[in-house]
């Protein structure tokens, strides 16, 4: 996504290369190698190019004033936006890795502030140790098809259907204690929406395998699915969220993700929103009619 910092970056660079090319010339010169005219012809071209780039600085600055205005604007009107949008929802919430406390609160709140009530909560032991799932799984007749490294895929599949479903959920009774870490909340009811967050790096191999077959099944589930992230999250889980057809919010720390994130979950169309170049469809989704 195009940003403004960039073109500034890029003409400053430029201007830089001219600069370091009057230097250069103006020492040729005094050799006797370049006349006056062409010295004048470089000097010339970086005083049009310092008038652009103070220019385009100016605007910059303008541009990131009305942007710091409108989210102080969004925050400020964040509790009305969001009442009631998600009321009587049941969401789902996985942690890839150990629960993060700031966006366990930001999630929580998002969700509280809209109406919504948090129904169950997984955090998962990242990497999967596949031969302690294959023993557990062993003899389950829900298990069968799903053991062994070539078939990670779709133990991952399985899990994310049961996940949304709830009901009967033997595959999750079969491997909780292999691979969740920490839960809260039942299995029984069925889930309208689930929130995604990844606080662990990049996975590699079967447990890469794994998480795209469960991220591909949340995303599929018939209900609002979003991966979220905070704005200053070192390891962005927004390129692998993307591509297994989850929603995103890159900036759910702040008041105008949380709004995001409530959207999207509420039925705003899908697509990837926030601060970060991941962002492709903007800052927010379009934000509708609140319900109730």
């Amino acid at each position: 996504m195009f940003d403004l910092r960039y073109h500034v970056a890029s003409l400053a660079a430029v201007f830089l290369a001219l600069i370091i090319g009057i230097l250069v010339g103006v020492g040729i010169s005094d050799r006797g190698l370049v006349d006056k005219g062409k010295s004048k012809l470089l000097e010339d071209q970086v005083a049009s190019l310092q008038r652009r780039l103070d220019a385009t600085a100016q605007q910059s600055t303008s541009r990131t004033r009305e942007r710091m205005a409108a989210q102080s604007f969004i925050s400020e009107a964040y509790p009305a936006l969001v009442r009631n949008r998600l009321r009587g929802k049941k969401i789902a919430v996985v942690f890839v890795g150990p629960v993060d406390g700031g966006v366990r609160t930001a999630v929580k709140k998002a969700l509280a502030d809209s109406g919504a009530e948090q129904l169950r909560l997984r955090a998962l032991k990242v990497p999967i140790d596949v031969r302690q799932l294959d023993a557990t799984l062993n003899g389950e007749p829900a298990g069968k098809g799903l053991r062994g490294k070539r078939h990670v895929d779709a133990l991952g599949r399985a899990l994310g259907q049961e996940l949304m479903l709830g009901g009967s959920t033997p595959l999750w009774d079969s491997v909780t204690d292999a691979l969740v870490q920490e839960q809260a909340g039942g299995t029984r009811a069925p889930a309208d929406g689930v929130v995604v967050v990844r606080t662990v790096t990049p996975q590699r191999g079967a447990t890469s395998r794994f998480l795209v077959g469960l991220y591909s099944a949340l995303a599929s589930s018939g209900g609002p699915a979003v991966g979220v992230e905070p704005s200053d999250s070192a390891d962005s889980a927004t390129k692998v969220f993307t591509q297994t057809g989850l929603s995103t919010v890159d900036d759910v720390d702040t008041p105008v993700g949380r709004l995001a994130t409530v959207l999207l979950l509420a039925g705003a169309p899908p697509g990837h929103y926030g601060v970060k170049d991941s962002a492709s469809d903007g800052t927010l989704p379009p934000l509708g009619v609140p319900g109730g």
